[in-house]
């Protein structure tokens, strides 16, 4: 399985990095996963988000693969327990197409985007910093796999224990 996270925004403190790294790590060399940053827009007084955003979509766009299913972040997409997203994990793999996940910045994804994406998810119904919302992902892939192969790590459900 391929996964490209495609996220707006540079220079992550070293927590994000090294929290990152740890769950990646302790995925099965079949599960390859690729960071690509790519520059937010400087903010200031003379544009506005919607112009942020397009700017910051052009540079998400040249930064996925061709062909890829893209899964857009979103506060309004769908809200899945991590059961349900080991199951959409698992019907990426069978698609056997690359995955790539696209994480917006400070202002979300621009519409265009969003539209051309296959699918939206969001992580959490709580207002998450940026940093923190790449190392909720990195670990819910992680439990995904876990999931997936029976591994002890996740143990939210008496079902699977």
């Amino acid at each position: 399985m391929r996964i490209r996270i495609v996220a707006v925004g540079t220079k992550m403190p070293a927590w994000v990095d090294a929290a990152n790294a740890d769950y990646l790590r302790r995925l099965p060399a079949e599960w390859r996963i690729e960071w690509r940053e790519v520059r937010a827009e400087p903010r200031g007084a003379s544009r506005d988000a919607e112009v942020w955003m397009q700017r910051e979509a052009a540079r998400i766009r040249n930064a996925l693969s061709d062909g890829a299913r893209i899964v857009a972040l979103d506060e309004r997409g769908d809200d899945l327990d991590s059961i349900a997203f080991a199951g959409r994990v698992r019907d990426w793999q069978r698609d056997a197409r690359p995955v790539a996940i696209v994480i917006g910045g400070p202002d979300g994804l621009d519409r265009s985007l969003l539209a051309a994406a296959d699918e939206r998810l969001r992580l959490s119904s709580l207002t998450l910093p940026h940093a923190l919302v790449r190392v909720v992902l990195a670990e819910q892939l992680f439990r995904a796999w876990s999931i997936g192969s029976g591994h002890p790590y996740h143990r939210g459900d008496p079902g699977s224990r």
